[in-house]
């Protein structure tokens, strides 16, 4: 819950694409360079992931949103395929950035 803290920048307890467009920027994507896909849509795909797992298991309607119970599935399932909680925990720092560990440069645009 602590990543999903982090994206959630209304503070609402559902992120949506408001709350990834203040985090993410897709300018950078090939599919946006492309014209394939808009900005939007590639940061809805991201939500989309943690999305799917829960209405696969529960049956329920895509809305757009992501549920704090939505993210505890996604990362449920992710969590089965690593044997040690000290290995899930490197990956979530890892992927999230936890320990401010990781020094990021923003540039232009971001």
């Amino acid at each position: 819950m602590r990543a999903f803290t982090i994206l959630d920048k209304d503070n609402s307890e559902v992120l949506d694409l408001d709350d990834i467009r203040q985090t993410y920027n897709a300018k950078k994507d090939p599919r946006v360079i492309r014209g394939d896909k808009t900005e939007d849509e590639v940061l809805q795909e991201f939500l989309d992931t943690f999305e799917q797992s829960y209405i696969n298991m529960h049956h329920s309607t895509k809305d757009g949103k992501v549920t704090p119970a939505e993210w505890i599935e996604y990362y449920n399932n992710v969590s089965m395929s690593i044997d040690r909680d000290d290995y899930f925990e490197l990956m979530m720092n890892n992927a999230w950035n936890f320990n401010n560990d990781r020094v990021t440069k923003r540039g232009a645009g971001f």
